[in-house]
């Protein structure tokens, strides 16, 4: 399934980065603009796409002026970013169309969810919320797991481990790898607090927990035999 285009505009790369960096590991493809006119000639150059998070204040356009451009042809979802925390400029940007407006410093994972959430509700989000293999059935949207019919009450960063595994089957994966996908980057210690994570949930899998294996000195690779 071909991924889902996102347009940043900051006139900060650390932004710009940041904000990237968090929207690739959920799989979304990420285009950027440094400044108003690059983001406005972009968009029209590129197809399709999905949605556009946008910066208030940039050289040679600002990002109302971007807005206002975009939809005299475009109801593409916009996420405002502003420095401001001003009312009249939230109320602006709604009577521009724009569909969610996000004031500095923010939580990129919080950005992430809020464009999750407007990609659902606008039904351009089609990606797979249901994974099944080797008898575990997960639903990313209701937040369940199954093991062979029987639910399984996983904690949230369990959940998560397991959402990792199986979207990554056959795959080896190195702890440093897992801790950068799973606790993204909140987490500054040990590696080895995968270990104590994968124990507990291959004991609440129970036979299916043998499904996540050992690689020694490494990490580990989810894997249904044949």
């Amino acid at each position: 399934m071909e991924k889902l285009k996102i347009l940043v505009v900051d006139d900060e790369s650390r932004m710009r980065k940041l904000v990237s960096d968090f929207l690739v590991r959920q799989d979304y493809e990420v285009l950027e603009a440094g400044d108003g006119e690059e983001a406005v000639d972009l968009f029209f150059k590129t197809k399709n796409i999905a949605l556009i998070i946008l910066d208030v204040m940039m050289p040679k356009m600002d990002g109302w002026q971007v807005c206002r451009e975009i939809r005299r042809y475009s109801q593409v979802p916009i996420i405002m970013l502003t420095a401001k925390g001003d009312e009249r400029d939230e109320l602006l940007g709604f009577e521009l169309g724009v569909d969610e407006y996000i004031s500095k410093p923010f939580s990129p994972k919080i950005l992430v969810a809020r464009v999750g959430a407007i990609l659902r509700r606008t039904g351009q989000d089609a990606q797979e919320t249901v994974l099944e293999a080797g008898g575990i059935q997960l639903d990313k949207a209701a937040h369940l797991v199954t093991v062979d019919g029987k639910s399984v009450d996983l904690s949230f960063k369990e959940f998560e481990l397991l959402t990792y595994f199986l979207e990554n089957q056959g795959i080896a994966l190195s702890r440093e790898r897992i801790l950068d996908h799973v606790w993204n980057y909140d987490y500054f210690g040990d590696a080895r607090t995968i270990d104590t994570h994968v124990k507990k949930l291959r004991s609440k899998l129970g036979d299916r927990g043998e499904l996540i294996k050992t690689i020694w000195g490494m990490g580990y690779k989810f894997e249904v035999e044949g």
